[in-house]
């Protein structure tokens, strides 16, 4: 008889980690989003800046809901130490794909995982990707798109940007939000079941 596995808080509102999880087999008993205010502090690197939110996030919700994994995840796209916003509006994507148009640069997620026990554990993943050197016409039909609303670096990897995107050196489930050789190692290794015979 299949055994029920133990409860997985999601601690994130993305719909694209929930997608992301069941690739893997994965998933949550329940999504409580944390509400941690997400501005980098000043002098903070990318790097330093997604493994402190995923961890932030997952302690946040741990102080509520007690006995039970807690998955959270951070991305962060950057150029060198500048990190570019989640975009939510077109000048914000627009700037994001000016800085990006030609260049290479850094996807960076952080991963934590608070066990039933209350211990934490956390990994940040990067990625390296580069853009084709954007034309004027390239630039405007992804912009009318939308595809950039709420993404961090104004562009989503899943969607019409791939057509953009000349290469990437990692995983490329990072860049869409969550590393999932990673996770599904991190929850593996806590004793949560992945991958396992239902």
């Amino acid at each position: 008889m299949a055994s029920t596995p133990p409860d997985l808080i999601l601690a994130s509102a993305s719909p694209r980690r929930l997608e992301l999880l069941a690739q893997i087999g994965v998933v949550p008993t329940r999504v409580v989003p944390a509400d941690v205010d997400e501005s980098p502090w000043p002098g903070e690197d990318p790097r330093g800046h997604a493994e402190r939110l995923a961890r932030t996030k997952a302690e946040v919700i741990a102080k509520s809901i007690k006995d039970t994994f807690i998955l959270a995840g951070d991305t962060v796209v950057a150029c060198g130490r500048r990190i570019l916003p989640k975009a939510e509006t077109l000048a914000d994507a627009e700037a994001c794909l000016e800085l990006l148009s030609g260049r290479r640069h850094r996807v960076y997620t952080g991963i934590a995982l608070v066990r039933p026990d209350g211990a934490l554990q956390s990994k940040t993943v990067v990625t390296i990707v580069s853009f084709k050197r954007l034309s004027n016409g390239e630039r405007a039909a992804y912009l009318a798109s939308n595809e950039w609303c709420g993404k961090a670096g104004g562009y989503g990897i899943q969607g019409l940007a791939a057509g953009l995107i000349s290469s990437l050196r990692g995983s490329h489930s990072n860049v869409v939000g969550l590393p999932l050789y990673e996770v599904a190692q991190l929850l593996g290794g806590a004793g949560y079941p992945v991958l396992q015979p239902k």
